[in-house]
């Protein structure tokens, strides 16, 4: 079989094209291109299969890769024809057919059928095109300026076939030796209309005069406008938060079908939740963290719900269980420890009185074969913990290390621990099931949901202690400083070690999508800017500012001094301390601060005592010691400086202490050097790392792209640099717009100017809600209401229904793609809905950390969906805003 390629590419003198062809195993050859003429680029291959997977690569005349397709093109050939010319278009990832054709096309459209190919022995041409239309009564047409294309006259337009979805094909027979030129339009299968016709100009081919060689057009795109492109508004609400009369003081997965109905009830289309991992660590509130996974596999057994367990609960403890049930459903926020041990205790019943049957289960047998690359280490991660009282394996007397031979000893049927070890997976596989039959009924909804990937785990995790080399355990990774927190964040989880991860071809990553790909339509990546570098910290340090990017251009001791900067490692990089500083926090207890933490130098600058050095030290001696009133301002001290250093092959190299300007350490230098020294900074944060950061970005970014179906959207709020939006916009990856969270440096963002490859929203789980932030700064209010609302006159005290309303309506009337909206803002728009106590509503506060995550909504679901007249205001919103 011969196929002869031709596609039309610009290049520059010394850039050359390849066309890289894969086989079934994945394996690939690459094939040159010849340049002719006008940009045209051809090759001829010998080839045996009728499908085929390949990409165009851009290269130098070395061979070093400059651009390349992140999409691959894919072509199944009819068995017709020996030959064929493919007309191909470089294929773009931020084209919509590749960033829509994805799950949530498959939702919309549940009854699709593939059609079988057109093409027969008579047909000159195969015109192939990807458009995802979402709407089920929309067909692809074809028309153009010769016979068989109807001669401009779309009511005898050519019907293409839908053969995968969004993929559209019909064969013609076009004898003439002239330049076709055509267009593709939508016609409306109930009415017949064709009306959307593709803008620009026409399309074109050549005529094909040869009946043994068969033409193929490969359309990469549609032409769409904002209003025949997908739109869609949603709900965000984290699953532990849903109130209903059958949950156990927590949503559970069951809940989200009536979350489900209420969202069709009001026609949004896309539900939005938080982690749900297992993240229990220590059986303690602070597991009600959701970012913090001790398996990136695993489910929280929170969400489980025990009355629609495959097995009934032992009579006897029916009665204690609704006692159990009305107690946690009647408090207004969650008790998450009363509620964890609850569930554990009756779902370990239900196991016990029923495991010989379960050990049986040919269903659960499966289940445990099909995912034991990762349940099997988990249930037994479990149990050790369990066991030795602690998720940190470094403490536990067995299996600090794992070893695979030696774990799989406790799988055995005559092992003691195996049947909690079979508990722990059993309840993986109920909450496996609840959690598929409630997203299966959303399907059936038309809704979608989409997930959220944590960027980190945690550092005592199966995952660590299974694949310890594929993390920084050294190192905690974290944010620097921004409108959350003055001090930075610490998340206290390992970082990625992504050379070893890249050697391998991210196969920990992609595994990761495989698994959450089974529940999710799209995905949002939490820090999406991990991915271009991570905030890291030392474990010596509990705060956020004493972190650096990685990987970085650090500054180096000669770039100090060639910028005649007079570097001095013990002025620059320890803590700088003097009398006027310790007098300034500690009054006249000065002295005493001074001769307990501190060594004097003798020169009115001191230094921490060995056994104070650091910001850990110093937290782990007042957890025994009270110094309330000290251990603040001493832990921000340990924090005085100007620099922070990296050990690497080549020796120590430093990065500037984030906001180097504010520290005290700055204040004492002579304005000479603090010029020096603020040239130095704005170079490294602002301008030298772009290019390592795009780089590194474009090594990850692609594979796990291709690796899943899910719509991805990226949450990149904070210091955003000038890569970022480069980088996402040629992936077509969503960016998140949250109105008072802007990058640029103004007060807040104004939806109307968002583009379509975006996520609008109010508000986040980080934030304060919209009632909340209206408190927060009334100068800034007040600016809001005159000025983004158009409002005339004094803001009022509180923000009223009717300007919630206003500022929902400013989200959805947008070329977004997406508009979600946390659930509180939906009912801040009714003054019978909203909750009296706004400050309930919150979800997280990313400056207290550790934080109790326990919002849970103040209406239950079933009185929700009961609301007509509320609900038919949303629906109003929906269809007239295109996203319905």
């Amino acid at each position: 079989m011969k196929l002869y390629f031709s596609v039309n590419f610009g290049t520059k003198v010394g850039q050359r094209l390849i066309l890289r062809l894969y086989d079934e195993k994945n394996d690939h050859r690459d094939y040159s291109l010849d340049y002719s003429e006008n940009n045209n680029w051809t090759t001829e291959i010998d080839y045996f299969s009728k499908s085929i997977l390949y990409k165009y690569l851009l290269i130098t005349e070395d061979g070093d890769v400059l651009d390349e397709e992140i999409p691959h093109h894919r072509l199944n050939l009819p068995h017709s024809f020996k030959e064929f010319v493919i007309f191909d278009q470089w294929n773009l990832k931020n084209f919509p057919e590749n960033y829509l054709t994805n799950k949530i096309l498959h939702n919309r459209l549940q009854c699709f059928k593939p059609a079988k190919s057109s093409v027969v022995k008579k047909h000159t041409h195969l015109f192939r095109i990807e458009a995802p239309l979402y709407h089920p009564d929309w067909q692809l047409v074809l028309v153009g300026n010769v016979d068989a294309l109807g001669n401009w006259n779309y009511e005898k337009a050519i019907e293409l076939n839908q053969t995968d979805f969004g993929v559209w094909e019909t064969g013609v027979e076009i004898k003439s030796h002239q330049t076709v030129l055509y267009k593709y339009a939508i016609k409306n299968k109930e009415t017949g209309e064709v009306f959307y016709i593709e803008p620009g100009d026409n399309r074109w081919v050549f005529g094909n005069p040869n009946k043994d060689i068969l033409y193929v057009k490969a359309d990469h795109y549609f032409k769409f406008d904002n209003h025949t492109l997908w739109h869609s508004a949603g709900v965000a609400v984290p699953v532990f938060s849903l109130r209903t009369e059958e949950g156990f003081g927590v949503g559970e997965f069951s809940d989200i079908k009536k979350l489900g109905d209420w969202a069709h009830e009001s026609k949004l289309s896309l539900i939005q939740i938080l982690p749900i991992n297992d993240t229990t660590a220590n059986y303690t509130w602070t597991d009600s963290y959701p970012y913090a996974a001790i398996s990136v596999y695993a489910l929280h057994p929170q969400y489980l719900s025990v009355e629609k367990l495959e097995y009934t609960l032992p009579k006897n403890l029916v009665d204690d269980y609704h006692a159990k049930k009305k107690e946690l459903n009647s408090l207004n926020l969650i008790d998450y420890e009363q509620m964890i041990s609850g569930k554990w205790k009756y779902a370990t019943a239900v196991f016990e009185e029923n495991k010989e049957k379960i050990f049986k289960d040919k269903n659960f047998r499966k289940f445990i074969k099909d995912n034991e690359e990762w349940l099997m280490p988990y249930a037994a991660f479990c149990v050790l913990r369990d066991k030795y009282k602690t998720p940190n394996f470094n403490e536990w007397k067995t299996h600090k290390k794992y070893v695979a031979g030696k774990v799989a000893t406790l799988y055995s049927p005559k092992h003691k621990d195996y049947s909690p070890l079979m508990l722990h997976a059993w309840i993986q596989y109920q909450l496996h099931l609840q959690l598929q039959d409630a997203v299966a009924y959303l399907h059936d909804l038309g809704i979608s949901v989409k997930g959220d990937l944590p960027i980190g785990i945690y550092r005592y995790s199966v995952d660590a202690w299974t694949e310890p080399e594929l993390f920084g355990m050294d190192f905690q990774a974290g944010a620097p400083p921004d409108q959350f927190s003055d001090l930075g964040q610490n998340w206290e989880f390992p970082t990625y070690n992504w050379e070893v991860m890249k050697a391998d071809g991210y196969q920990w990553w992609k595994k990761r999508f495989k698994v959450l790909e089974q529940y999710f339509d799209a995905m949002r990546i939490d820090h999406i800017l991990g991915f271009f570098r991570i905030w890291r910290m030392p474990v010596s340090a509990t705060q956020g500012l004493l972190g650096y990017f990685y990987p970085a251009l650090p500054v180096t001791e000669n770039e100090f001094t060639d910028r005649q900067i007079p570097f001095s490692f013990d002025r620059y990089v320890k803590p700088f301390v003097n009398d006027p500083i310790l007098w300034e926090n500690f009054g006249e207890f000065k002295d005493k601060v001074q001769n307990h933490f501190f060594d004097n130098n003798h020169n009115g600058v001191y230094t921490f005592k060995p056994e104070f050095d650091s910001q850990r030290k110093l937290t782990d001696y007042f957890k025994e010691k009270s110094w309330n009133w000290a251990e603040e301002k001493l832990i921000s001290l340990a924090g005085n400086v100007l620099f922070l250093t990296e050990e690497t092959e080549n020796g120590i190299v430093y990065h500037p202490r984030f906001n180097i300007a504010k520290t005290t350490s700055f204040k004492y230098l002579p304005d000479w050097e603090k010029a020096k020294l603020l040239d130095l900074y704005n170079d490294y944060f602002f301008r030298r790392q772009d290019g390592l950061w795009y780089q590194k970005a474009m090594e990850k970014l692609p594979a796990l792209l291709n690796s899943t179906s899910m719509l991805i959207c990226g949450e990149d709020l904070g210091l955003v640099p000038d890569c970022v939006p480069v980088v996402m916009d040629k992936l077509a990856i969503t960016a998140l717009k949250v109105q008072r969270m802007p990058s640029e440096n103004i007060p807040w963002y104004d939806p109307k100017n968002t583009s379509y490859l975006n996520v609008v929203t109010a508000s986040s789980h980080d934030s304060s809600t919209l009632r909340q932030w209206w408190h927060e700064d009334r100068n800034l209010t007040q600016k809001y209401f005159n000025t983004q609302l158009g409002q005339y006159g004094t803001a009022p005290w509180d923000l009223s229904p009717e300007l919630s309303e206003m500022i929902m309506k400013q989200h959805l009337y947008t070329d977004a793609m997406l508009a979600i909206f946390p659930i509180q803002e939906f009912l801040a728009t009714d003054e019978g809905l909203m909750n009296p106590n706004m400050d309930e509503e919150r979800i997280n506060n990313p400056a207290v950390f550790p934080h109790y995550w326990r919002y849970r909504m103040h209406i239950r679901l079933e009185d929700l969906k009961s609301k007509d007249s509320f609900n038919r205001k949303i629906t109003n919103w929906i269809e007239s805003s295109n996203r319905f």
